[in-house]
Protein backbone atom coordinates (compact mmCIF):
# COMPACT_ATOMS: atom_id res chain seq x y z
CA UNK A 1 0.00 0.00 0.00
CA UNK A 2 1.11 3.07 -1.13
CA UNK A 3 0.21 6.70 0.05
CA UNK A 4 0.93 10.09 -2.17
CA UNK A 5 0.27 13.53 -1.35
CA UNK A 6 1.14 16.23 -3.78
CA UNK A 7 1.09 19.35 -2.46
CA UNK A 8 0.87 22.44 -4.60
CA UNK A 9 3.55 24.59 -4.42
CA UNK A 10 4.23 27.63 -2.73
CA UNK A 11 5.81 29.77 -5.04
CA UNK A 12 6.42 33.37 -3.26
CA UNK A 13 6.51 36.39 -5.20
CA UNK A 14 9.73 38.49 -5.05
CA UNK A 15 10.03 41.54 -2.90
CA UNK A 16 10.77 43.74 -5.56
CA UNK A 17 7.89 45.74 -6.77
CA UNK A 18 9.89 47.25 -9.93
CA UNK A 19 7.60 46.71 -12.39
CA UNK A 20 10.28 44.57 -14.95
CA UNK A 21 7.62 44.70 -17.77
CA UNK A 22 4.10 46.60 -18.34
CA UNK A 23 1.43 46.19 -20.33
CA UNK A 24 -1.64 48.67 -21.03
CA UNK A 25 -4.99 48.00 -22.70
CA UNK A 26 -2.92 46.11 -25.60
CA UNK A 27 -4.89 45.36 -28.82
CA UNK A 28 -3.64 43.41 -31.69
CA UNK A 29 -5.95 42.99 -34.66
CA UNK A 30 -5.71 40.97 -37.73
CA UNK A 31 -7.97 40.55 -41.20
CA UNK A 32 -10.02 37.89 -40.60
CA UNK A 33 -9.79 35.02 -43.22
CA UNK A 34 -13.13 34.98 -44.07
CA UNK A 35 -13.48 38.67 -43.80
CA UNK A 36 -13.72 41.51 -41.46
CA UNK A 37 -11.31 41.50 -38.05
CA UNK A 38 -10.23 40.36 -35.44
CA UNK A 39 -8.59 40.68 -32.06
CA UNK A 40 -5.87 38.13 -31.30
CA UNK A 41 -4.94 40.07 -28.14
CA UNK A 42 -7.91 42.22 -26.94
CA UNK A 43 -7.13 45.35 -24.11
CA UNK A 44 -4.20 43.15 -22.56
CA UNK A 45 -3.22 44.49 -18.89
CA UNK A 46 -0.87 43.20 -16.51
CA UNK A 47 2.81 43.85 -15.17
CA UNK A 48 5.90 41.55 -14.25
CA UNK A 49 7.69 42.36 -11.16
CA UNK A 50 11.05 42.56 -11.00
CA UNK A 51 13.09 39.61 -10.12
CA UNK A 52 9.87 37.30 -11.13
CA UNK A 53 9.26 34.32 -13.24
CA UNK A 54 5.77 35.08 -15.09
CA UNK A 55 4.49 32.05 -16.61
CA UNK A 56 1.59 32.59 -19.65
CA UNK A 57 -0.69 29.70 -20.41
CA UNK A 58 -2.75 29.66 -22.51
CA UNK A 59 -4.93 27.13 -25.60
CA UNK A 60 -3.38 27.60 -29.21
CA UNK A 61 -4.17 31.46 -30.99
CA UNK A 62 -4.83 32.69 -27.50
CA UNK A 63 -2.58 35.56 -28.01
CA UNK A 64 0.80 34.69 -26.47
CA UNK A 65 3.03 35.05 -28.62
CA UNK A 66 1.64 38.07 -30.41
CA UNK A 67 2.11 39.84 -26.94
CA UNK A 68 5.39 38.50 -26.13
CA UNK A 69 6.34 39.73 -29.82
CA UNK A 70 4.72 43.53 -29.04
CA UNK A 71 6.14 43.53 -25.75
CA UNK A 72 9.77 42.79 -27.46
CA UNK A 73 9.52 44.85 -30.58
CA UNK A 74 8.74 42.39 -33.38
CA UNK A 75 5.46 43.59 -33.65
CA UNK A 76 3.36 46.69 -33.80
CA UNK A 77 -0.02 46.59 -31.54
CA UNK A 78 -3.12 48.35 -32.68
CA UNK A 79 -3.87 49.73 -29.34
CA UNK A 80 -2.43 49.86 -26.18
CA UNK A 81 1.22 50.16 -25.04
CA UNK A 82 4.42 48.01 -23.64
CA UNK A 83 7.16 48.31 -21.75
CA UNK A 84 10.25 47.35 -20.08
CA UNK A 85 11.32 49.13 -16.96
CA UNK A 86 9.68 52.22 -18.43
CA UNK A 87 10.94 51.97 -21.66
CA UNK A 88 8.20 52.05 -24.42
CA UNK A 89 8.23 48.88 -26.76
CA UNK A 90 7.66 51.53 -29.42
CA UNK A 91 9.43 54.76 -28.79
CA UNK A 92 12.31 53.44 -26.64
CA UNK A 93 12.73 50.65 -28.97
CA UNK A 94 16.84 50.65 -29.26
CA UNK A 95 16.89 51.13 -26.06
CA UNK A 96 14.79 48.45 -24.50
CA UNK A 97 16.04 45.82 -26.59
CA UNK A 98 19.25 46.41 -24.69
CA UNK A 99 17.47 45.39 -21.40
CA UNK A 100 16.14 42.12 -22.75
CA UNK A 101 17.00 38.86 -24.16
CA UNK A 102 14.58 36.90 -25.94
CA UNK A 103 14.22 32.59 -27.02
CA UNK A 104 12.18 32.43 -29.78
CA UNK A 105 9.71 29.22 -30.53
CA UNK A 106 11.98 28.00 -33.74
CA UNK A 107 15.25 29.76 -34.01
CA UNK A 108 17.73 29.40 -36.75
CA UNK A 109 21.40 29.99 -36.91
CA UNK A 110 24.40 30.12 -39.09
CA UNK A 111 24.99 26.65 -40.21
CA UNK A 112 28.95 26.54 -40.42
CA UNK A 113 29.32 29.24 -37.52
CA UNK A 114 30.41 27.30 -34.14
CA UNK A 115 28.94 27.72 -30.94
CA UNK A 116 31.70 30.54 -29.88
CA UNK A 117 31.34 32.32 -33.42
CA UNK A 118 27.80 32.44 -32.71
CA UNK A 119 28.14 34.12 -29.52
CA UNK A 120 30.24 36.29 -30.62
CA UNK A 121 29.00 37.43 -34.00
CA UNK A 122 25.29 37.91 -31.35
CA UNK A 123 27.53 39.55 -28.68
CA UNK A 124 28.97 42.58 -31.39
CA UNK A 125 25.32 43.63 -32.00
CA UNK A 126 25.45 45.11 -28.63
CA UNK A 127 26.59 47.74 -26.97
CA UNK A 128 28.13 45.72 -24.66
CA UNK A 129 28.21 41.54 -24.38
CA UNK A 130 29.48 38.89 -21.99
CA UNK A 131 32.19 36.59 -23.15
CA UNK A 132 31.58 33.20 -25.45
CA UNK A 133 33.21 30.67 -23.21
CA UNK A 134 31.22 32.56 -20.01
CA UNK A 135 28.03 31.71 -21.27
CA UNK A 136 28.94 27.80 -22.73
CA UNK A 137 30.25 27.15 -19.59
CA UNK A 138 26.74 28.53 -17.64
CA UNK A 139 24.98 25.96 -19.77
CA UNK A 140 27.80 23.05 -19.52
CA UNK A 141 28.56 23.34 -23.22
CA UNK A 142 32.02 24.74 -23.08
CA UNK A 143 33.22 21.67 -24.39
CA UNK A 144 30.94 21.89 -27.36
CA UNK A 145 32.38 25.55 -28.04
CA UNK A 146 33.58 24.30 -31.75
CA UNK A 147 31.06 22.29 -32.61
CA UNK A 148 27.59 23.20 -35.05
CA UNK A 149 24.48 23.78 -33.60
CA UNK A 150 23.56 21.00 -35.88
CA UNK A 151 25.57 18.26 -33.67
CA UNK A 152 23.83 19.51 -30.69
CA UNK A 153 21.74 17.09 -28.96
CA UNK A 154 17.99 19.11 -28.50
CA UNK A 155 18.30 19.66 -25.03
CA UNK A 156 22.09 21.45 -25.97
CA UNK A 157 20.25 23.30 -28.75
CA UNK A 158 17.98 24.58 -26.20
CA UNK A 159 20.36 25.44 -23.66
CA UNK A 160 22.53 27.19 -26.18
CA UNK A 161 19.32 29.29 -27.45
CA UNK A 162 18.84 30.62 -23.75
CA UNK A 163 22.15 31.26 -23.18
CA UNK A 164 22.46 33.05 -26.97
CA UNK A 165 19.17 35.45 -25.79
CA UNK A 166 21.54 36.40 -22.51
CA UNK A 167 24.29 37.47 -24.52
CA UNK A 168 24.00 40.79 -24.37
CA UNK A 169 23.30 40.13 -20.05
CA UNK A 170 19.84 41.41 -20.40
CA UNK A 171 17.63 42.23 -17.60
CA UNK A 172 14.33 41.07 -18.59
CA UNK A 173 14.52 37.36 -20.47
CA UNK A 174 11.53 36.14 -22.43
CA UNK A 175 11.54 32.36 -23.60
CA UNK A 176 8.78 31.28 -25.52
CA UNK A 177 7.84 27.94 -25.18
CA UNK A 178 11.31 26.53 -24.41
CA UNK A 179 10.82 23.13 -23.60
CA UNK A 180 8.77 22.03 -26.62
CA UNK A 181 9.93 18.80 -27.70
CA UNK A 182 12.51 17.70 -25.32
CA UNK A 183 12.09 14.42 -23.31
CA UNK A 184 11.87 14.70 -19.50
CA UNK A 185 15.45 14.59 -18.43
CA UNK A 186 16.27 17.32 -21.02
CA UNK A 187 12.94 19.48 -19.51
CA UNK A 188 14.19 18.83 -15.88
CA UNK A 189 17.63 20.15 -16.82
CA UNK A 190 16.28 23.35 -18.21
CA UNK A 191 14.23 24.21 -15.53
CA UNK A 192 17.18 23.87 -13.03
CA UNK A 193 18.68 26.62 -15.80
CA UNK A 194 15.69 28.93 -15.40
CA UNK A 195 15.80 29.21 -11.72
CA UNK A 196 19.65 29.36 -12.00
CA UNK A 197 19.14 32.75 -14.16
CA UNK A 198 16.47 33.84 -11.70
CA UNK A 199 17.54 33.55 -8.49
CA UNK A 200 21.53 33.45 -8.70
CA UNK A 201 21.11 36.26 -11.44
CA UNK A 202 18.27 38.17 -10.41
CA UNK A 203 17.09 37.80 -14.20
CA UNK A 204 13.27 38.48 -14.48
CA UNK A 205 12.21 35.47 -16.77
CA UNK A 206 8.42 35.85 -18.88
CA UNK A 207 7.82 32.50 -20.40
CA UNK A 208 5.20 30.47 -22.50
CA UNK A 209 4.68 27.38 -21.87
CA UNK A 210 2.48 24.00 -22.91
CA UNK A 211 3.31 22.44 -19.98
CA UNK A 212 0.87 22.59 -16.87
CA UNK A 213 4.04 20.79 -14.48
CA UNK A 214 6.11 23.45 -16.01
CA UNK A 215 4.05 26.39 -14.66
CA UNK A 216 3.41 25.48 -11.61
CA UNK A 217 7.09 24.33 -10.84
CA UNK A 218 8.51 27.66 -12.34
CA UNK A 219 6.27 30.41 -11.74
CA UNK A 220 5.73 32.70 -9.22
CA UNK A 221 2.63 34.30 -10.82
CA UNK A 222 0.82 32.68 -13.70
CA UNK A 223 -1.42 34.22 -15.90
CA UNK A 224 -4.03 32.06 -18.30
CA UNK A 225 -4.97 33.82 -21.22
CA UNK A 226 -8.06 33.15 -23.35
CA UNK A 227 -9.55 34.81 -26.55
CA UNK A 228 -6.65 37.71 -26.03
CA UNK A 229 -7.76 38.51 -22.68
CA UNK A 230 -6.60 37.64 -18.80
CA UNK A 231 -8.94 34.86 -17.66
CA UNK A 232 -7.11 34.13 -13.99
CA UNK A 233 -3.59 35.60 -12.89
CA UNK A 234 -2.28 34.86 -8.97
CA UNK A 235 0.10 32.73 -7.83
CA UNK A 236 -0.20 28.63 -8.91
CA UNK A 237 -0.90 27.97 -5.33
CA UNK A 238 -3.80 30.99 -5.07
CA UNK A 239 -5.44 29.85 -8.40
CA UNK A 240 -5.45 26.26 -7.31
CA UNK A 241 -7.07 27.33 -4.17
CA UNK A 242 -9.50 29.77 -5.78
CA UNK A 243 -11.59 26.75 -7.83
CA UNK A 244 -12.52 25.10 -4.19
CA UNK A 245 -11.87 21.89 -6.07
CA UNK A 246 -12.17 18.88 -3.93
CA UNK A 247 -9.38 16.15 -3.68
CA UNK A 248 -9.49 12.57 -4.75
CA UNK A 249 -8.41 9.54 -2.94
CA UNK A 250 -7.81 6.77 -5.30
CA UNK A 251 -7.57 3.16 -3.95
CA UNK A 252 -8.24 -0.34 -5.32
CA UNK A 253 -9.59 -3.51 -4.01
CA UNK A 254 -10.05 -6.85 -4.81
CA UNK A 255 -13.55 -6.82 -3.30
CA UNK A 256 -16.67 -5.60 -4.94
CA UNK A 257 -17.39 -2.34 -2.49
CA UNK A 258 -21.18 -1.97 -3.92
CA UNK A 259 -23.04 -1.20 -1.18
CA UNK A 260 -20.43 -0.28 1.23
CA UNK A 261 -21.18 2.91 2.96
CA UNK A 262 -18.10 5.36 0.84
CA UNK A 263 -20.29 8.06 0.27
CA UNK A 264 -20.90 8.12 3.79
CA UNK A 265 -17.33 8.58 4.96
CA UNK A 266 -16.51 12.35 6.29
CA UNK A 267 -15.47 14.67 3.50
CA UNK A 268 -16.70 12.41 1.04
CA UNK A 269 -18.88 14.63 -2.16
CA UNK A 270 -18.82 11.66 -4.58
CA UNK A 271 -17.69 8.49 -5.30
CA UNK A 272 -16.75 6.50 -8.72
CA UNK A 273 -16.31 2.86 -9.46
CA UNK A 274 -13.64 1.77 -12.42
CA UNK A 275 -13.26 -1.77 -12.89
CA UNK A 276 -11.08 -2.83 -15.94
CA UNK A 277 -8.83 -5.92 -14.63
CA UNK A 278 -8.93 -4.12 -11.14
CA UNK A 279 -11.72 -2.51 -9.15
CA UNK A 280 -10.45 1.23 -8.77
CA UNK A 281 -12.57 3.58 -6.85
CA UNK A 282 -12.12 7.74 -6.81
CA UNK A 283 -13.50 9.32 -3.47
CA UNK A 284 -13.79 12.95 -4.27
CA UNK A 285 -13.19 14.87 -0.63
CA UNK A 286 -13.42 18.25 0.55
CA UNK A 287 -11.41 17.15 3.80
CA UNK A 288 -8.99 13.67 2.61
CA UNK A 289 -7.25 14.07 6.22
CA UNK A 290 -10.54 12.98 7.72
CA UNK A 291 -11.65 10.92 4.35
CA UNK A 292 -8.85 8.67 4.71
CA UNK A 293 -8.19 7.92 8.42
CA UNK A 294 -12.29 7.01 8.20
CA UNK A 295 -11.62 4.45 5.09
CA UNK A 296 -8.99 2.53 6.89
CA UNK A 297 -11.22 2.06 9.90
CA UNK A 298 -14.56 1.13 7.44
CA UNK A 299 -11.55 -1.37 5.77
CA UNK A 300 -11.05 -3.14 8.88
CA UNK A 301 -14.40 -3.12 10.40
CA UNK A 302 -15.39 -4.51 7.41
CA UNK A 303 -12.01 -6.52 6.75
CA UNK A 304 -11.35 -5.25 3.20
CA UNK A 305 -8.05 -5.06 1.94
CA UNK A 306 -6.60 -0.78 0.38
CA UNK A 307 -4.24 -1.53 -2.23
CA UNK A 308 -2.12 1.46 -4.26
CA UNK A 309 -4.36 4.43 -2.51
CA UNK A 310 -3.04 7.73 -3.68
CA UNK A 311 -4.26 11.50 -2.47
CA UNK A 312 -4.57 13.94 -5.66
CA UNK A 313 -4.88 17.60 -4.96
CA UNK A 314 -6.50 19.86 -7.23
CA UNK A 315 -3.68 20.75 -9.86
CA UNK A 316 -3.31 24.25 -12.37
CA UNK A 317 -4.72 22.19 -15.45
CA UNK A 318 -7.94 22.04 -12.73
CA UNK A 319 -7.86 25.82 -13.07
CA UNK A 320 -7.17 25.85 -16.81
CA UNK A 321 -10.14 23.64 -18.05
CA UNK A 322 -12.44 25.46 -15.64
CA UNK A 323 -11.52 28.58 -16.45
CA UNK A 324 -11.22 28.49 -20.34
CA UNK A 325 -13.24 24.71 -21.06
CA UNK A 326 -10.55 23.27 -23.18
CA UNK A 327 -6.98 21.60 -22.75
CA UNK A 328 -4.64 23.42 -23.42
CA UNK A 329 -3.89 22.18 -26.65
CA UNK A 330 -7.18 22.11 -27.94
Amino acid sequence: MTTITREAPTSRLPRAATAAVQVRNLVKTYPHPEGGTFNAVNDLSFEVAAGEIFGILGPNGAGKTTTLEIIEGLQAPTGGSTAVFGLDSRTDMAAMKTRIGVQLQASSYFEYLTLEELLGLFGSFYPTSLPAQQLLDKVGLLGKRKALVGQLSGGQAQRFSIVAAMVNDPDVIFLDEPTTGLDPQARRNLWELVRSINENEGKTVVLTTHYMEEAEELSHRVAIIDAGRIQALDTPTGLIGSLAADHSVVFTSELDLAGYPLDGLPGVTNVQTRVNGVRSYTLSTRSPRETVPALFQLAAVRRFEIDDLTVHAPTLEDVFLNVTGRRLRD
